[in-house]
């Protein structure tokens, strides 16, 4: 008799409730009128005397506990039932905030495409440079002055002088250090330049840069090149033009505009009414840099392009003031949402 209260108790505590209907079921099997209770209450007369009192306490135990169980499921089971009733499914959902990437770095992956496209895969490196990597291996003099303090932000470590990473030039230093020709890469990052905060300049910015080293490369390659990337960041109609410049690390070295995208070229305040936007600064790799990264300049040549993303972003997005780019308004990141 008591192994057949046991097992009844077990299967009242492994009882699983989940819904009103499977509660009615339980009330029928364990407080029904036929339930197995009723059926153990008419077994007790066969129970020896000496063992009724106790057998009988057992069996009151046993309702009590399907009892107090049926009526804690219920109570809980209906006020689910009306919380869920109480729901007005015909009202419409709310409206979830839509994150989106920073524009940055929308623009800064659109680059990464483009060049894909063409066989250029991404290259990155430190942001803490040291002299060799930063300065020295892309042919700046000793007296070059983003050498000055003015320019560059100096760190010190075990390591001696260390520096900010002024471009990331830096990266593909180490680029052609460790790999042979050919080479076909770009470097988007992080840089810092010690200077004033304004509309027009900030303390660090982002860039990217590109490389392509190769037998016979030239500068129509080059011009080719960035005419490929300007049509298909701001469209087929955009126009570039070439003027010569200097850098230390390219010879001949050359500024790139773009046909203004603001104005179409006809003449405005961002483009100075000249209908061009300077966007990058390029040239063909020195000689000096090949030989100084373990490249024969004699039988490679190459050529290497940089750009500022927050020049780019700024042009396709008619953004006048660099500094909203880190202030993290989101009046200003929110007009960006869905673009990518």
């Amino acid at each position: 008799m008591k192994e057949k209260i046991k097992s009844i108790e077990q299967e009242i505590n492994d009882f699983e409730i989940k819904d009103l209907a499977i509660l009615e079921k339980f009330r029928i099997e364990f407080l029904g009128s036929k339930n197995k209770l009723k059926n153990l209450f008419g077994e007790l007369k066969t129970v020896p005397n000496e063992e009724k009192k106790e057998v009988g306490q057992l069996l009151n135990g046993l309702r009590t506990l399907a009892e107090e169980k049926f009526n804690n499921l219920k109570d809980s089971l209906e006020n689910n039932n009306q919380e869920a009733s109480s729901i007005d499914t015909s009202r419409p959902g709310e409206i979830s905030e839509i994150g989106a990437r920073h524009p940055l770095m929308q623009v800064r992956s659109e680059i990464i495409e483009i060049f894909s496209r063409i066989g250029y895969t991404v290259s990155e490196g430190p942001e803490i440079e040291d002299d060799w990597h930063n300065f020295t291996a892309l042919n700046f003099p000793p007296e070059h002055p983003a050498r000055d303090m003015q320019d560059t932000f100096f760190v010190e470590s075990d390591k001696g002088e260390m520096a900010l990473r002024t471009h990331t030039s830096s990266v593909q230093v180490r680029v052609m250090e460790n790999q042979k020709p050919p080479i076909r890469t770009i470097s988007p990052g992080r840089v810092y330049r010690n200077e004033a905060i304004s509309a027009r300049a900030h303390c660090f910015f982002h860039q990217v840069e590109g490389l392509y080293i190769d037998k016979n490369v030239s500068f129509a390659d080059l011009k080719q090149t960035l005419l490929y990337f300007a049509k298909e960041m701001f469209g087929e109609n955009t126009q570039i033009r070439l003027r010569p410049s200097y850098f230390p690390f390219t010879e001949p070295s050359a500024e790139v505009d773009v046909s203004c995208t603001i104005c179409n070229s006809k003449g405005c305040n961002v483009c100075k009414y000249s209908g061009w936007l300077e966007i990058l600064g390029c040239g063909m790799v020195d000689p000096a840099v090949l030989e100084s990264c373990g490249i024969d300049s004699k039988e490679y040549s190459g050529f290497a392009f940089g750009m500022g993303i927050e020049r780019i972003t700024q042009l396709k997005y008619k953004v006048n003031d660099l500094r909203l780019y880190s202030e993290n308004d989101v009046r200003f990141l929110k007009q960006f949402t869905g673009n990518i």
